[in-house]
C-alpha cells in the first residue's frame, strides 16, 4: 500500500508570508493574576482589538504575494485552516480571497482539524495544482487562539499565521515538496463543543497518546517511506504548543535541537494553533540555503499529524527580502497588562 503523499506532477512554494500581532503578555503577569509560577513559555502575542483570524490571514497572503510576484487573479484556491473563525456560518476564505483581489474565478473555503488544519489546507493545495487543476494555489493557518481565564492554556494560547501559494515546481517556486504523509487516530485530547466559548482538555492525556503518538509516528513513516534518517534533515519544524514538546519528540526521533530551534517560536509568541507549524517553517524558510531540507511535522487534537520533505530552491535568495521576516513581526512588541489583554481577548464572557 503507498502511503506517502505525492502529487502527479511536481509542486512547489511560489510565495510564502507570515504575521504575528505586535501585542505581547509575558507568562509572569497571567501567573501574577492567578497565583501561578511555572511557565511553559516566556510570553505571547495577543491580537489587537480589529485583529481576528481574517486579519491575520489577509496579511499573511499578502505577504506571500510579495514573494510570488504573480497577478492574484491567477490564484484558483484559497484555503484557509482555522479552529477560531470569527463566523460560525460564513467562510473566511472569501474574505481574504476578495481582499487580495483574487475572487471571483476561484474556490474558497475553509478548513479545520484543531491545530493541523492549516497544513491539511496545504496537503489540498498540493493535489490541486500536483492534478493540473490549478497553476496557483493558497493555503492559510491561522488562529486567534482560545483559553479559559485561570487554564493552563491561558499561558500559551496566543496569535499569528502564514500563507503559502503552491506551484508547480520550477526555478520560480523558492522550495519543492518532495512528499507528505498523514497519520490520523480518534484521540479525543481536546475538544469545545457548539456554543461554547473555551475549549476543554484532557491534561496529560493530550501528551503521551495524542500529540506525541501522532507527531513520531507521522515522522517515522515519512522518513522509512522515502528512505531517509534525521541527518538528512538540515532543519525540523514540529508543531509545538509549548517548547518542550516539540524538542522532546525531536530528541525522540533522534534530530539534534540545533535544527528545531531556529522554527521554534512558541516561547516567544505562544501557540499560534494553526498557524503555529507554518509560522514555523516561514522563520526557517528565511534563514535556509539552497539545497536544504526541511521536515516539518504539524500536530491537531482529536487527533493527527501532517509529515512533509521539504526542499529548498535558488529562488529563495532573491525572494525572502520582498516581504517582511518572521523575525521582524516576533521582535515587533508592545507589552500590554492583564486587564487590557482581557478586554482584548473578551475575558469577561466566560
Amino acid at each position: 500500500m503507498r502511503k506517502l503523499l505525492k502529487p502527479n506532477r511536481e509542486v512547489g512554494i511560489i510565495g510564502y508570508g507570515a504575521y504575528v500581532p505586535m501585542y505581547r503578555i509575558k507568562a509572569e503577569e497571567i501567573g501574577r493574576v492567578w497565583g501561578s509560577t511555572a511557565y511553559p513559555i516566556q510570553e505571547k502575542s495577543v491580537p489587537g482589538l480589529d485583529e481576528d483570524t481574517i486579519t491575520i490571514g489577509i496579511e499573511a497572503a499578502r505577504n506571500a504575494l510579495k514573494r510570488a510576484g504573480i497577478d492574484p487573479k491567477l490564484i484558483r484556491a484559497v484555503w484557509l485552516g482555522t479552529e477560531s473563525k470569527p463566523y460560525a456560518v460564513k467562510p473566511s476564505g472569501t474574505v481574504v480571497a476578495e481582499a487580495i483581489g483574487a475572487t471571483p474565478d476561484l474556490n474558497a473555503a475553509d478548513f479545520e482539524f484543531a491545530c493541523k488544519a492549516g497544513t491539511e489546507a496545504i496537503q489540498a493545495a498540493m493535489g490541486f495544482v500536483g492534478s493540473g487543476m490549478a497553476d496557483y494555489a493558497m493555503a492559510i493557518g491561522a488562529d486567534t487562539s482560545q483559553g479559559r481565564p485561570g487554564d493552563a492554556l491561558e499561558f500559551t494560547a496566543s496569535a499569528g499565521g502564514a500563507a503559502y501559494i503552491l506551484a508547480p515546481k520550477s526555478p520560480e517556486t523558492l522550495a519543492y515538496f518532495e512528499a507528505s504523509y498523514s497519520y490520523v487516530t480518534d484521540t479525543p485530547d481536546f475538544w469545545r463543543r457548539q456554543h461554547e466559548h473555551y475549549p476543554r482538555h484532557g491534561n496529560r492525556f493530550t501528551g503521551e497518546p495524542a500529540y506525541f503518538h501522532q507527531i513520531i509516528n507521522a515522522a517515522k513513516t515519512l522518513m522509512e517511506e522515502m528512505g531517509y534518517t534525521p541527518s538528512d534533515f538540515d532543519y525540523a519544524v514540529f508543531h509545538q504548543p509549548n517548547v518542550k514538546f516539540p524538542l522532546t519528540a525531536a530528541k525522540i526521533l533522534g534530530i539534534p535541537k540545533e535544527k528545531v530551534l531556529p522554527g521554534l517560536l512558541s516561547g516567544i509568541i505562544g501557540n499560534t494553533y494553526s498557524g503555529a507549524t507554518l509560522v514555523g517553517v516561514s522563520a526557517v524558510l528565511d534563514i535556509a540555503k539552497p539545497g536544504d531540507r526541511i521536515l516539518w511535522v504539524s500536530f491537531g487534537s482529536g487527533a493527527g499529524s501532517d509529515a512533509f520533505s521539504l526542499v529548498v530552491q535558488d529562488a529563495i535568495e532573491e525572494k525572502r527580502d520582498l516581504a517582511p521576516k518572521t523575525m521582524e513581526y516576533v521582535n515587533r512588541k508592545k507589552y500590554i497588562d492583564y486587564a487590557l489583554y482581557a478586554k482584548a481577548r473578551r475575558k469577561y464572557i466566560v
